[in-house]
C-alpha cells in the first residue's frame, strides 16, 4: 500500500475504513439538508478507495 505525507486526504465515492480504535462520530452539515459523518481512527489505521467518483468537480 502507498504510503502518504501528514494532511493528505483521499476522495471517492465509497472508501472502506479500519483501525484498531474508532472514536468522535459527529454528524456534520454538508449543503442544504445533506449531513455526512466524521469520525477518528486512531491505532493502524487503514483507508482504500473501493469506487471512485464519476466526476470531480473544480
Amino acid at each position: 500500500m502507498e504510503c502518504y505525507e501528514v494532511g493528505d486526504s483521499i476522495h471517492g465515492y465509497r472508501i472502506r475504513a479500519e483501525a484498531r480504535k474508532i472514536r468522535d462520530p459527529h454528524v456534520i452539515a454538508k449543503t442544504g439538508r445533506h449531513k455526512a459523518q466524521r469520525i477518528i481512527l486512531t491505532e493502524n489505521a487503514e483507508a482504500i478507495i473501493e469506487r471512485k467518483l464519476g466526476w470531480i468537480s473544480r
